[in-house]
């Protein structure tokens, strides 16, 4: 995994976002800590191993992507529905071109996905500060199990200090660390985890050509 790469291509997505939303000179480094604790949880959420009162405590890794054309329902002419059941009646089906009346385009990985938004605050977060190069602490004390990954990510995170950030990376370095590790834990491969970033990085370039 090109971690630099993937560094790079934050930055200038950052830069992109900046300058769009006239963010210059504005300390977005709060906010960013903010972000990246949010969806770690919601990642968290997708895991669903904490879920000790559930039935359901399985990764989700597999969901259908619902087919924005017809919204899923298989028909372009969808919206003429609603004529239909006021009585004016009209609805031609029209069968969705994008998803061949399917509904749905295809499966995604949200589990991944989160993880890869996490991914996403970590490098702003390592760019914001100055991180050149990442550089592995490990801590003295390891957990693969997964609760703890998370557990031990989030008290990390929560003692990042804004001016010890900038000053001494160490910190940074150590939750960096843990979070690569939770990814591993994960199931994720390194290239799984590059492919997936580089397709939301393309995704969230879009979203701010798109006025997102």
């Amino acid at each position: 995994m090109n971690l630099q790469k993937m560094f790079e291509m934050q930055a200038e997505l950052d830069r992109r976002i900046i300058k769009e939303k006239g963010l210059e000179g504005r300390d977005l480094l709060p906010g960013l800590i903010l972000a990246l604790q949010v969806e770690l949880a919601e990642c968290a959420n997708e895991w669903r191993g904490f879920k000790f009162w559930s039935k359901d405590q399985q990764p989700c890794t597999e969901k259908e992507i619902q087919c924005d054309l017809c919204m899923g329902t298989g028909d372009e002419n969808y919206e003429r529905v609603a004529e239909d059941a006021e009585g004016s009646g009209g609805h031609e089906y029209i069968k969705c071109e994008e998803c061949n009346g399917e509904g749905t385009t295809g499966t995604k990985n949200p589990l991944l996905e989160e993880y890869v938004d996490c991914l996403h605050f970590f490098l702003s977060i390592g760019n914001t500060i100055g991180v050149k190069e990442y550089v592995p602490i490990k801590l003295l004390t390891l957990t693969n199990d997964i609760t703890g990954f998370f557990n031990s990510i989030f008290r990390l995170i929560g003692k990042w200090d804004r001016i010890f950030l900038f000053l001494e990376h160490e910190k940074y370095h150590v939750a960096m660390y843990q979070f690569l590790q939770l990814g591993e834990v994960l199931g994720f491969t390194p290239e799984q985890i590059e492919q997936a970033y580089t397709e939301k990085n393309a995704v969230n370039h879009k979203r701010q050509q798109e006025g997102y």
